[in-house]
Formats: structure tokens, sequence, C-alpha cells
């Protein structure tokens, strides 16, 4: 009897052994019933609540919503140390919660495949559903255990905080190439709204129009600009507003002048000191002629 005692017990730990996640990302990763619908509120409590807005589950399309931290903390968390992110200048501890965890609960339908993070600034980061299914982003909620007034200030030396909310990655590796141009971990800081909408509509809105939309440079150039370009500048009520220069002002660029938006595109200081616009020297001449013929397809459309 004894015997069969000690087998049934190491059984019984064997298979709680094996059921277990190995580690906090396997159990943020399983389908969760947080109820977060529920937890959304319609007006702001505090200062650090996170906007949501978008197409929102049982939500008329463009109802905005609140999380507050104390909401956002309640869910499963996911605690790793991230290296290799500029943002911060050491190897780091960060916990929060995957973007995709966040969409599964929010989004409207499959449709609502974009997570979109929104800065203080207007900056905008994309995040497609082959983004969020090859790189998982986390939106950040405490660094080394540390709420936002704690977090380190900005990487870039301006002395600004990277909260309330900021996203990074457990480790980012490229998963395509196009000329020059290699995929980007898109990791933002101070943000204060996420979004959900559709892909398909979004990048719609920046699709290359005219009898060359389907050739294969200016095609090379609209994926590009999709991750680069995208993220500061705007067409209509789409894309991020950070730089103040709309699509249709780089259309005309491309299209007037063709050294000149080579070299802002390449330096952009060199053209205007006061731009905050990341330089680009890596792009050689392929690249550039790509997202000049891409631009160029915009040409002749009245500007907004």
């Amino acid at each position: 009897m004894q015997g069969a005692r000690c087998v049934i017990f190491f059984a019984a730990i064997v298979s709680l052994l094996t059921a277990a996640p190995r580690d906090s990302f396997a159990q943020a990763t399983a389908p969760t019933n947080t109820g977060l619908l529920a937890k959304l509120h319609t007006e702001r409590q505090a200062p650090t609540d996170l906007e949501i807005d978008g197409d929102l589950a049982a939500l008329q399309s463009g109802s905005r919503r609140y999380l507050t931290r104390d909401d956002l903390l309640s869910l499963p968390q996911i605690t790793y140390t991230v290296t290799g992110d500029p943002n911060f200048t050491k190897a780091t501890a960060v916990s929060g919660i995957l973007l995709e965890t966040l969409m599964r609960e929010l989004a409207a339908s499959p449709e609502s495949d974009l997570a979109i993070a929104v800065c203080a600034d207007q900056y905008r980061a994309h995040y497609p559903r082959a983004y969020l299914d090859a790189h998982h982003p986390l939106l950040v909620l405490k660094v080394n255990g540390q709420p936002p007034e704690r977090w380190p200030k900005d990487a870039e030396g301006h002395g600004l905080t990277m909260g309330p909310y900021m996203i990074t990655h457990r480790q980012f590796t490229p998963t395509y190439k196009i000329l020059a141009h290699q995929d980007e971990p898109q990791i933002p800081w101070a943000v204060t709204r996420l979004e959900f909408r559709s892909e398909k509509t979004v990048f719609g809105a920046i699709a290359p129009h005219g009898v060359d939309a389907e050739n294969a440079s200016v095609q090379d150039g609209y994926r590009i600009a999709q991750q680069n370009c995208f993220r500061c500048h705007n067409m209509a009520g789409d894309g991020g507003q950070k730089a103040r220069r709309p699509w249709l002002v780089l259309s005309a660029w491309a299209t007037a002048s063709p050294e000149y938006f080579a070299a802002y595109v390449r330096d952009p200081k060199s053209r205007n000191p006061q731009a905050q616009m990341y330089a680009n020297p890596g792009y050689d001449d392929a690249t550039i002629r790509a997202l000049t013929a891409y631009f160029r397809t915009f040409a002749g459309q009245e500007k907004p």
C-alpha cells in the first residue's frame, strides 16, 4: 500500500508540473476571460488612464473609452528582461500586457486586425496582425518593478518621461527586408492611446494611386512607407501627425524636387536643422527610387 501511495503521489506531481506554463509569456498568451470590456470607463479617471478607441466590441465605432492602471494591472502580467531596446541603456526588467491580448479582448471583430499606439506628441506606431504574431509587442506597465514616474528618462537625453505607457519586445528579430529597409521594432514611449482598427482600411488610405500603382518599385515604396513614414506623417485622419507635414506634402517634394526629397529622407537636418525625423542614411538609391515612385502616385490630388 505504501508503494502504491508513492506511485500515485509521483504521478500527481508530474501531472501538475506538465500542466503548468513554463513562463509568464506562455501564461499570458493563453486565452483569458478577464471581462476587460466591462472594465471600460466612459470618462477619464486619472491622467494615467489609457485611452481606448477604434472598432471596439459591443460598442459603436469611435466610442472612446478608458482603462485605469489598476484595471490593466489586474490582468495577467508578463515579466522579462529586455535587451537590445535603444530606449534603455542596459538590460531592463519590464512587465505588462501583450497587445494581442488587448486586441483579443477589445477589438470588435477579426477585421479589426490592426493595433495603433498613439503617443503624446502624435507619433503613431502601427501593429498589423503579422507583426503581432511575429514579435509579440508588450504594453509596459512597470519598469524594474516601478510605476511610470520612476522610469528612466528618454534615451535621447531630452529628460522626457517615457510614461504613462511604452511598448517593447522580449527580443526583436526582423522578419523581412525590402531593398535597404529592414523590418524595424516599433517601440514608442509616452503612449496615451490604443486604437483597434481594420488594417485594410487604415493602410488603404495610403495605397498608391493611378496607372503605376501595381508597379513593383511603387509597391516596395508603399510597404516601406507603411512602417516608416506613416509613423509621423498623416493622410487626412490616418497616420501620425508629429511631423506636421501631411502625405501630400511628401508627394509634392517627391514630384517637384526628387533630389530634395532624397536628401531629406537620408538626412533631414541637412535640409531643416530643426527636424526631429530620424535619418535613414542606409537607404540606397534603389530604396529612395521606390519611395519617390510611390509618393509620386499621389501627385495632383487636392491637399487636405
